[in-house]
């Protein structure tokens, strides 16, 4: 059940942003300047406190092969923040020399010297998230820019030589069309970025727009939400971007290696308030609160929260459920060599139904969810929930 890989993963969450979003439900708010740069200090502690227990259980420093900054929106750090984290994370890790080193930006907050700043502090990959190129759809969203600001942020970022680049979208946004959906899409393919995600919105509970749904244009359905979702596929695939998981598509070759971490249960330490980490057989995530967090000062033993050990039963939920996100499915032989058991021990029964339904099909050692099951990936995946009975 233990990953056997000493190569891992980071993500660091930057818990602050301009203004919250009607639909948001992460851990985000303004903060001034002085808050932010005693965020920035309790984190690297946190670092650091890190890399001695790693030490002393390894005697070895793990190796990154992927740095995901999240948020929140990680560019409203002020300058130099940025660098000063990556600094701290290659004295305490070994960081490989092609790592993947992805950082979220919201247009509007990046400028040619902090574009510049963010790629001699070695980021490579930048996430936009965009959301809509309609900028009525984005006013009521509630996000702080425009398309055309948008657009130059882009262009800022060509300029600074990154040639990665992903941009978030969504789709099923309150009265939104396949049509405008449609020009969202052309808008952003005509930038030719390298990776494109897009979610459906989830009313997410005690968000602005899941109390106040009735004062907005109604959400498109359930059938029209199916419909944006087959348009997608169908558009983007057309345009030389391959859907490799249920909401995400890209270039050949450029799919986001961290996320692939998380499907693949890879392992990865998480840095800054409310950050998971997995590491061993153990999940952990930190503390919610700015205040405490930066109080704390990286001491790990009370930072870490909600802390779950795995069980072999869990681990192999965890397989499946995550694993058949992917285009290709899971691997039957990975599993085997991971658990020490066939799959049809623990699963020939959810297996051959879902098969029979048309919702899972098997090709050699991979088993990948159909289009059909696609649709409906949520009922398919709690199958592979054990039970008592199982």
């Amino acid at each position: 059940m233990m990953n056997k890989t000493y190569e891992k993963g980071i993500y660091i969450h930057i818990p602050f942003c301009v203004h919250k979003c009607i639909y948001c439900d992460f851990l985000s708010a303004p903060a001034d300047d002085a808050v932010k740069y005693a965020y920035v200090k309790a984190l690297i502690s946190e670092i650091r406190n890190t890399e001695d227990k790693q030490i002393k259980g390894n005697q070895t420093r793990d190796k990154i092969t992927s740095i995901f900054f999240g948020g929140g929106t990680p560019s409203v750090l002020p300058d130099g923040c940025i660098a000063d984290i990556l600094s701290a994370v290659r004295e305490c890790f070994d960081i490989a020399d092609d790592a993947e080193i992805t950082m979220e930006c919201n247009p509007g907050t990046v400028n040619e010297s902090r574009l510049s700043e963010y790629r001699a502090a070695g980021v490579n990959r930048l996430s936009f998230g965009l959301q809509s190129a309609d900028n009525n759809e984005l006013k009521m969203l509630g996000r702080i820019h425009t398309f055309e600001q948008f657009m130059e942020s882009f262009r800022l970022a060509r300029a600074a030589g990154f040639d990665n680049i992903n941009v978030d979208l969504m789709s099923a946004i309150p009265g939104q069309t396949e049509e405008a959906l449609k020009d969202t899409f052309d808008k952003v393919m005509a930038l030719q970025p390298e990776h494109i995600s897009v979610y459906s919105l989830i009313l997410e509970e005690g968000t602005y727009l899941a109390d106040n749904i009735d004062k907005f244009p109604p959400v498109p359905d359930e059938d029209e939400d199916r419909r944006m979702y087959h348009m997608t596929k169908e558009k983007l695939h057309c345009a030389g971007y391959e859907r490799y998981e249920i909401s995400n598509y890209s270039r050949p070759g450029l799919e986001c290696r961290h996320n692939l971490l998380y499907w693949n249960r890879g392992e990865y330490y998480g840095f800054g308030c409310s950050a998971a980490g997995f590491i061993g057989n153990q999940r952990y995530s930190d503390i919610r609160g700015v205040k405490r967090y930066i109080e704390l000062n990286g001491n790990i033993e009370k930072i870490h929260e909600n802390i779950e050990i795995l069980t072999k039963e869990d681990a192999m939920e965890e397989f499946m459920f995550l694993g058949l996100r992917k285009m290709a499915g899971v691997d039957v032989n990975d599993f085997q060599n991971r658990f020490g058991v066939p799959i049809e021990e623990i699963y020939a029964k959810e297996i051959e139904n879902n098969i029979n339904k048309g919702l899972l099909t098997r090709q050699a050692d991979m088993l990948k969810l159909s289009e059909y099951g696609i649709d409906i990936c949520n009922t398919v995946m709690s199958d592979f929930i054990l039970t008592d009975d199982d």
